[in-house]
């Protein structure tokens, strides 16, 4: 079967963004959906405080409106982060939520901590077909909906190479057990050549997995879930995955748990690309694109927009000044003929993409249909 993607680039032609996003959304047919009394929630990220490449509301209340006119009763959400940062407790999350703009004034409808106060509040799904998890932990506020939407930033990451709908959803939704579940393969290793001993590892490691001795860093094992917050942070690649096969570990795992959280019920997903950052938005920065904005997709299947978003990407031409023309640049530098992977020779993605299609999450094949 052929999935259709719907795309729209970010020129204006006399409309704002948000009602040329609107637009996408009802030439894609979201509106086919009966959303009459039915609670959405729409999954995004709220963005780290300090980072400014995350989703801006006014997206958010694109979708969130259309849901409303539509009968429907939306609601944002996301679940409690692993990692030290600003959205590691439901407090935190929203007060993050908050100060990056997303609230009911701005969006046009509440926020909902996905897993609760504490990260703990979740629900045991069964993943059928699953190979690697028999039941998801997926945060009780997302599985108590009646409609899921998806609306996610598509861009670099550290480990899964990027970052688009199924890891919004699969590790997004998990609980806090749940993303522990997921990365729980991937312990990491220092290379104590490259380690300057700057300690960025262990300022951003939640989990009290890196101590500092003699100047270098170490890596406690007993206490690491493997979140790979530290790789992202380590400017001297000094930091790598201990598990050769934890990344497609870590994939198949977001596959499964994106089945989870979808099965049984009505979803539509979304993603923007726009400024293409090389790692995660759970950063509390962002570095500089490494590609240009690409545009708006809108799809049913969200394996068919994961796939259509990458393609696009890797047709573009590598933005200068970047993390990944700087690695372009490097003596030693082997072209994998992937920009994501170029970014982080220790990454890939396509595991992720190829188990959702065998167990029956979407498929990789699409009509991409063009609207201006």
């Amino acid at each position: 079967m052929t999935a259709k993607v719907y795309f729209t680039d970010f020129r204006t032609r006399n409309r704002s963004l948000p009602e040329k996003l609107r637009l996408l959304l009802r030439t894609a047919g979201m509106g086919d959906i009966d959303f009459d009394r039915k609670m959405t929630a729409i999954k995004m990220h709220f963005g780290e405080p300090g980072n400014l490449a995350y989703l801006r509301p006014n997206y958010a209340k694109a979708v969130a409106d259309m849901v409303r006119e539509l009968g429907g009763m939306p609601f944002l959400t996301d679940c409690n982060t692993l990692y030290v940062g600003r959205r590691k407790n439901a407090l935190d999350h929203l007060e993050a939520a908050y100060e990056n703009g997303f609230s009911p004034f701005s969006t046009g409808c509440h926020i909902i901590i996905g897993d609760g106060i504490k990260g703990t509040d979740e629900v045991l799904v069964p993943v059928r077909g699953g190979t690697c998890v028999k039941e998801a932990k997926i945060g009780r506020a997302v599985m108590d909906a009646d409609i899921f939407i998806s609306l996610s930033h598509f861009k670099g990451h550290e480990e899964a190479g990027f970052g688009g709908a199924i890891k919004n959803i699969g590790m997004g939704c998990g609980s806090r057990a749940g993303k522990m579940e997921q990365h729980k393969d991937g312990k990491v290793f220092i290379r104590k050549s490259r380690c300057v001993g700057c300690g960025m590892c262990a300022r951003n490691c939640g989990q009290d997995a890196i101590l500092l001795e003699g100047g270098k860093a170490r890596v406690v094992e007993e206490n690491c879930v493997g979140c790979g917050r530290c790789i992202g942070h380590c400017n001297w690649d000094a930091i790598s995955n201990q598990n050769n096969s934890s990344v497609r570990d870590l994939n198949l795992k977001m596959a499964e748990y994106a089945k989870a959280v979808l099965d049984g019920r009505p979803s539509f997903h979304i993603s923007l690309v726009q400024d293409i950052s090389p790692v995660c938005d759970c950063h509390g920065e962002n570095d500089a694109p490494i590609l240009p904005d690409v545009g708006m997709f809108a799809s049913f299947d969200p394996v068919a927009l994961d796939q259509a978003c990458v393609d696009t990407c890797l047709k573009q031409t590598p933005l200068p000044n970047s993390l990944l023309t700087e690695r372009m640049a490097e003596p030693d530098f082997q072209d994998l003929h992937d920009h994501f992977r170029n970014v982080g020779p220790g990454t890939e993605w396509a595991s992720c993409l190829e188990h959702c299609e065998e167990i029956g999450v979407g498929t990789r094949q699409y009509e991409l249909v063009i609207m201006k």
